[in-house]
């Protein structure tokens, strides 16, 4: 129910949500949040942070990741599902893009390199191919995992493997492309 917060949800740009909660971006870069207070609905601890918002994308288990007008991002929601970007706060500079799986954000950054964050069986850990993970161009998610295509045209997965995190079986398919 919006009611509590119909008066501010005027030049609405985008919406995004989460399993419990919505996201809307206003024309002049601000945030409105409602829904659940632990799965997104409640922003308040990051409200005088999202301004000059670019981009809204949701974790539907239960968290956002705004990108700002300057490449930094800001994170609110669940902690366990991306909500805390603080481990790797420090790294989020210039991102470009934003992808999430159910529980987990990942981050393209301007030279090519991701960053992810969230529960680690969703994809929050890309740690086991950061080496890997160069040149990267796109990022896309399933409910519980991520691939990043390279400029070079290589695959790069990680995550739930039944979801697509290992795609070492096709690997050689793919480089074969």
């Amino acid at each position: 129910d919006s009611s509590a917060v119909q008066d501010q949800l005027k030049h609405v740009q985008q919406v995004q949500a989460t399993g419990s909660a919505f996201a809307a971006i206003l024309a002049d870069g601000s945030v409105v949040t409602w829904g659940y207070p632990g799965c997104g609905g409640d922003s308040s601890a990051v409200r005088d942070q999202l301004k000059n918002v670019q981009q809204v994308q949701a974790a539907t288990g239960g968290a956002f990741a705004a990108i700002l007008a300057d490449g930094s991002v800001v994170t609110w929601g669940d902690p366990d599902f991306g909500g805390d970007s603080s481990g790797v706060q420090d790294q989020l500079r210039n991102v470009q893009q934003i992808c999430a799986t159910d529980s987990a954000f990942a981050a393209i950054l301007a030279d090519g390199s991701v960053v992810s964050w969230g529960h680690s069986g969703f994809g929050g850990d890309s740690s086991a191919v950061k080496d890997r993970l160069k040149g990267v161009q796109q990022v896309h998610a399933s409910a519980r995992a991520f691939t990043a295509i390279s400029t070079d045209g290589s695959v790069v997965s990680w995550g739930n493997e039944e979801s697509g995190g290992d795609n070492s079986t096709v690997q050689d398919l793919i480089a074969a492309l």
